[in-house]
């Protein structure tokens, strides 16, 4: 499966896309953790002190908000499209 990174944080870690390892089954929590494991710099870039996304990041789980349902319990496909956008701005 592979996450989307934009802007600082695709900066952060150097590339824009990055796959992670996950199974049948797994969660978009899953998803995220092994996103943690590959790369745990961007842990407290994302997540604040008690485990939840930063009011200023957007994650996208195949192009909509996976928090007006199940949230991190999302079940993902190994197809799916994970992203993550810090805030930006521009002129």
């Amino acid at each position: 499966m592979r996450w989307k990174l934009f802007a600082t944080l695709s900066e952060t870690v150097g590339k824009r896309e990055v796959s992670v390892d996950v199974g049948s089954g797994d969660t978009l929590g899953d998803a995220l953790e092994a996103l943690f494991n590959s790369h745990p710099e961007l842990r407290e870039e994302v997540l604040d002190g008690e485990g939840e996304l930063y009011d200023h990041i957007r994650l996208l789980h195949n192009g909509e908000d996976p928090f007006t349902n199940d949230g991190f319990d999302t079940a993902i496909a190994d197809d799916d499209e994970l992203a993550l956008f810090p805030p930006v701005s521009g002129g």
